[in-house]
């Protein structure tokens, strides 16, 4: 694919956008990051990623621009897609988290149905070729049949964080309807690694098992989830922006196919750290789903997607990360 202008990367100083930028970067591409670092968590996490991403295209001598603002204000979203003229657009900025959005569904309705619909009537004002989305596997809800599929019905979310990565799928429909810009949505299967945020239960384990703290863990043990490393997001990320022109509109699932019980993730972090926890049972919490399992053969088939890394070797590398960092 012939380079024209930078591709936008939005939510690039978060977990999975900055891993992304540095591997578009490795690649040769010309990265535009926005961000508007949401205090969700601590924004200096954010600062430190985005250093990193510097640092790498400093190393590779490529081209990182960063441009701070909330992409839910249409003015600066449209400046700057008509000063970069993008070749492509991959949005990933949201307010994440499901037990949170329960908190102030009004917040994610901003920052997540609002945003997408200003980056998409943007994408078309710039005649950008191609637009990525993220979704979420939270999309699927309490569905009974495993593994989810992407032709499964989606309209039953359970938490307004869910609903809120439904409509962005719909509203990337419609934009694709209209303007038949090729525009793909991704079903993200709870990603872990270095740089996980910090509110998410394997950092959040991590961290509180080394230091011999009591955890809080919801329901008996037997809900399962989906685990994905970062770097097979990534690669599934990077192959929907290079297919979807074949595609016009596509939803896929990147996930590791390889669901994990929560007993079985505790025991493995206790392997990891070298510790045992000290457990705290409280009820399963409302918005939680009971099981999230990938089914990939549309990703394998149509993006050669095919996640490399087992659950405990991601943990390990997850942990030795925080160890340094």
């Amino acid at each position: 694919m012939a380079d024209s202008g930078p591709i936008i990367v939005t939510g690039a100083a978060g977990f999975i956008g900055s891993h992304l930028c540095e591997r578009l970067l490795a690649m040769g591409r010309r990265v535009v990051g926005v961000d508007n670092f949401d205090p969700f968590y601590d924004p200096a996490i954010k600062r430190t990623n985005i250093a990193e991403i510097r640092r790498s295209a400093e190393r590779l001598r490529a081209s990182f621009e960063l441009v701070e603002f909330d992409l839910a204000e249409t003015a600066p979203t449209r400046a700057l897609f008509e000063r970069v003229k993008p070749e492509g657009v991959i949005h990933l900025a949201a307010k994440a988290g499901v037990r949170p959005s329960i908190a102030d569904p009004a917040a994610y309705a901003r920052a997540n149905v609002v945003a997408t619909a200003v980056v998409l009537e943007e994408s078309r004002r710039a005649g950008a070729p191609r637009v990525v989305v993220a979704s979420s596997s939270s999309v699927y809800g309490n569905a009974s049949r495993v593994p989810f599929t992407e032709d499964d019905p989606v309209n039953e979310p359970v938490s307004p964080y869910a609903a809120t990565k439904r409509a962005n799928e719909l509203q990337c429909h419609t934009h694709w309807h209209l303007t038949k810009m090729p525009t793909a949505c991704l079903r993200f299967f709870t990603v872990y690694g270095p740089r996980q945020r910090p509110d998410l239960a394997i950092s959040t384990f991590l961290g509180k098992i080394s230091r011999r703290e009591d955890i809080s863990v919801f329901g008996d043990g037997s809900s399962s989830r989906d685990y994905t490393y970062i770097d097979d997001i990534v690669s599934g990320v990077v192959a929907s922006y290079e297919r979807i022109d074949q595609h016009g509109y596509r939803v896929w699932n990147l996930g590791g196919s390889a669901p994990v019980r929560l007993d079985e993730m505790l025991a493995t972090i206790s392997r990891v750290v070298g510790h045992e926890p000290k457990i705290t049972r409280l009820p399963m919490q409302p918005g939680d789903v009971l099981r999230t399992w990938a089914d990939l053969s549309r990703s394998s088939r149509e993006l050669g997607y095919s996640p490399t890394t087992g659950f405990e070797d991601g943990v390990r590398k997850q942990w030795e990360w925080m160890r340094k960092s």
